[in-house]
């Protein structure tokens, strides 16, 4: 019994905020303590609550995915599945395209993960990013690195070469229970279990499963493949991640080198068009002028204009006396 209890109360406490984890855990192992003073199992279940170790930010960071994303580890562990099938069959064709479709899942799972830490109180850094990443891609080459990862209990970051079986050891809190973090962990346990201290701060949203660490098939095992023929499919893996990498590369030195003749393009319009701008004001400097200078000479004419129209008024009218006066 003490076991579930203590699995659920670790699920609780995996769950919560990263600075939460120091406190609440000593508010469940005191709450576990105090209910039932004289009981040695309780006393034993508030020792171990008190000794569940804090997780790495990136192992947390894991636990936030397993508690709020479910569903991006359960399409990580199927793809696992799948590659690990087609290395079985040595089917190098679908393993090409389960490793590109690995490298899209895990692209979006870590951006997810860096999403729910931050709406959990803590951005993550660029280096915790890739050992989340590494921990990720460890579960789709490994079975019990798939569960311990859906767990929501990790406590260290893992990683995988390709060849070898993933080291749990140490990795998991409270393995021999495993399943994931909240509610089902929580109801294999009698009511009550879970100290409220724990149970106050667990985010919304459960997985709906209790995936085991060691993970049972449905399908009939296919026999293992040998050391050599995961190393070659690791290769293969590897050779086609080198030359995505060569290929998006490329594309990047055209964009570059694209950018650059645009960038030197606009530099010359930008010359051309700044020294078209200086003759364009000097030659409005001179318009100007020569305005100023017909404007005057316009004043000076219309003030001719109306000299000569009065001389012109009285020359009329001294010839229209003229001609009335008899001679």
């Amino acid at each position: 019994m003490a076991d579930g209890e203590l699995a659920g109360i670790a699920g609780q406490l995996y769950g919560l905020p990263f600075d939460d984890f120091v406190g609440a855990r000593t508010a469940a192992a005191k709450e576990v303590a105090g209910e039932v003073p004289a009981g040695q199992e309780q006393r034993s279940l508030a020792t171990e609550v008190r000794s569940l170790p804090k997780p790495s930010v990136g192992a947390w960071a894991v636990n936030m995915l397993a508690a709020l994303r479910p569903g991006t580890l359960r399409e990580l562990a199927e793809l696992g599945q799948s590659m690990r099938a087609a290395q079985s069959a040595l089917d190098a064709a679908e393993l090409r395209r389960l490793g590109q479709e690995r490298r899209l899942l895990l692209n979006l799972a870590v951006k997810a993960a860096r999403a729910v830490a931050e709406q959990q109180g803590r951005k993550i850094s660029d280096a915790v990013a890739t050992e989340v990443e590494q921990t990720l891609r460890a579960a789709t080459a490994d079975e019990g690195a798939a569960a311990a990862v859906r767990s929501g209990r990790l406590l260290r970051t893992l990683s995988a070469d390709g060849v070898d079986v993933v080291d749990l050891a140490g990795a998991v809190a409270v393995p021999a229970g495993a399943g994931p973090a909240g509610a089902a962990a929580a109801g294999a346990a009698p009511s009550g279990a879970v100290p409220a201290a724990a149970a106050g701060k667990r985010p919304a949203e459960q997985p709906a499963e209790q995936p085991r660490l060691r993970a049972v098939r449905e399908a009939p095992r296919r026999p293992a493949p040998s050391a050599r023929e995961r190393a070659q499919a690791g290769l293969r893996d590897a050779e086609e991640a080198a030359r995505s990498a060569v290929r998006e590369g490329r594309r990047y030195e055209a964009e570059l080198a694209e950018a650059t003749a645009a960038a030197a393009t606009l530099a010359e319009e930008t010359q051309s068009l700044r020294e078209q701008l200086e003759r364009a004001e000097e030659e409005l400097k001179a318009a100007r002028k020569r305005r100023d200078v017909a404007a005057a000479r316009a004043q000076q004419a219309a003030r001719a204009a109306d000299k000569e129209r009065r001389k012109e008024d009285l020359a009329r009218e001294r010839v229209l006396r003229l001609g009335n006066t008899p001679e």
